[in-house]
């Protein structure tokens, strides 16, 4: 008999298998720009870091190395103005997904507690408070949590709709939930990649006065190519990350010291960000006004990985248009009940595969 926990949904992207079968009949291939892997090399700066550790035969220390660490403070601090962040502070992650799925559980969540997530959210928000045994309510925007929430997430810029809140929003987002002795996790995975706006860090001085009840988590798989290496860090309230690191080192949740060496290596080179940056931005100045042209509304989108697209119609019946197409996305259903009409488009393909999907939606 097949398991799952308790009241956990069935994983979203098995209901796409039927839309990508289709997608793979076109005779040109499928163009999948569902899930947002990277397709683009690691830069040689990260694999050189990754193999000079290579014959390191201990265990890799849970609470990351401290250059590693150092370089998490100087990273933030020269790339999104975060100042006050303590090395003791900084805690590496197997990736961000890990940490988003199992936060509740080691902040002590369950059963009669409250999850806040926003509206239209990454749904491994929803699925770590369940797995805790906890209730989520969805907040709309500017919608303060209710009484017995114990962790708020916050998402700017937003999986799935690069949406982008100011440091105003995210100010009264951190004193709402700090009314009702809630945490704040800010998911900031994407907020090396703006486009029409200038994202901020919920740690930076302009939102926060001081880290109390305040996370911020990151990721080094969209900025530096870093996906297969599972490369993360969370960072903030030095009582909250001193508690995450306690239970991480019974539980052997610990980054792997080449992967760490990586991390350090990234987090010190800004070049290969900008670089990245600028394949995606190329990417999406052919794929928005494809989009635009084919009759598809972009909406906000102006930070990411992605473009919110929606022909007014059902997401499902937009993703069986895009089939047919051989073009491969994701349905905004994934994401919650407003995101019904809605699809997220990837800009994680090729160059070439862009290319395609571009010529496709003008055919």
């Amino acid at each position: 008999m097949r398991r799952r926990g308790p009241g956990l949904p069935d994983f979203p992207w098995d209901s796409l298998a039927d839309h990508a079968a289709k997608a793979r009949t076109h005779p040109g291939g499928v163009v999948d720009l569902s899930v947002g892997t990277p397709v683009d090399p690691v830069p040689a700066v990260i694999q050189a870091a990754l193999s000079s550790v290579a014959d390191v035969p201990g265990y890799p220390t849970t609470h990351g190395t401290p250059e590693l660490r150092a370089a998490v403070v100087a990273a933030v601090e020269r790339r999104y103005g975060v100042t006050g962040l303590a090395p003791e502070a900084v805690l590496p992650t197997i990736g961000s997904k890990e940490l988003v799925a199992w936060l509740p559980t080691l902040l002590g969540v369950g059963p009669g507690d409250v999850v806040a997530v926003p509206s239209v959210a990454y749904p491994t928000y929803e699925v770590g408070a369940l797995m805790a045994g906890a209730t989520v309510v969805r907040l709309a925007d500017g919608e303060p949590p209710p009484a017995g929430t114990k962790l708020v997430w916050l998402n700017s810029p937003s999986n799935p709709t690069g949406r982008v809140l100011s440091a105003e929003q995210l100010r009264a987002a951190v004193a709402a939930a700090r009314e009702v002795g809630a945490v704040v996790a800010s998911d900031e995975c994407y907020l090396s990649l703006p486009w029409g706006s200038s994202p901020v860090s919920v740690l930076h001085p302009s939102v926060v006065d001081s880290f109390d009840g305040v996370l911020a988590v990151h990721s080094l798989s969209k900025s530096s190519s870093l996906a297969g290496y599972r490369a993360g860090f969370v960072a903030g309230d030095p009582e909250l990350v001193a508690g995450l690191l306690e239970l991480r080192k019974h539980a052997g949740m610990i980054v792997p010291r080449p992967v760490q060496e990586a991390m350090r290596a990234a987090l010190e080179d800004d070049e290969h960000v900008a670089e990245q940056r600028a394949r995606y931005l190329a990417r999406r100045e052919v794929l928005k006004p494809a989009l635009e042209a084919a009759g598809f509304t972009v909406s906000h989108s102006e930070a990411g990985l992605y473009l919110w697209s929606t022909r007014g119609e059902d997401a499902w019946e937009t993703i069986s248009w895009l089939a047919d197409r051989g073009i491969l996305a994701a349905p905004g259903t994934f994401y919650g009940p407003e995101g019904e009409r809605h699809v997220r488009i990837a800009l994680t393909a090729s160059d070439e595969r862009v290319a395609a999907a571009v010529e496709r939606l003008r055919a």
